[in-house]
C-alpha cells in the first residue's frame, strides 16, 4: 500500500530560493536511488507555511530510503533552511 510522509514547515523569505533548489536536488538524488519514491508535492498554505508531501510505494521502501537520507549532507542542509518542522506518516486510504 502506498505511504505518504507529510512535512509541515516554514521557511524565511530570504531562504526560500535556496530551499527550493536544495529540495529539487534532494528529490532527484532520492528518486535516482529509490524507484519506490513516487512523487513529491509542495503546497504553500495560507498561513505562509508549507506542506511537502512525499509518496512512496510502500512503508518499508520509505523507511529504507529515510535511513540512507539521514546521513546525507544535502538532506541536513535542506532541513536547516526550514523551521517549525513537523512530520507525519500515513497510508494512502483513498485517491480519486
Amino acid at each position: 500500500m502506498a505511504t505518504v510522509r507529510t512535512h509541515r514547515y516554514t521557511v524565511e523569505a530570504g531562504n526560500l530560493a535556496a530551499m527550493l533548489e536544495r529540495r529539487t536536488s534532494l528529490i532527484d538524488g532520492i528518486r535516482s536511488a529509490n524507484p519506490a519514491f513516487a512523487e513529491a508535492t509542495l503546497i504553500t498554505l495560507e498561513d505562509g507555511s508549507y506542506l511537502d508531501i512525499w509518496r512512496w510505494n510502500s512503508a518499508a521502501e520509505m523507511q529504507r530510503a529515510l535511513q540512507n537520507a539521514a546521513s546525507s549532507p544535502l538532506a541536513r542542509e535542506t532541513l536547516r533552511l526550514t523551521t517549525d518542522h513537523t512530520v507525519l506518516d500515513g497510508e494512502l486510504l483513498d485517491e480519486r
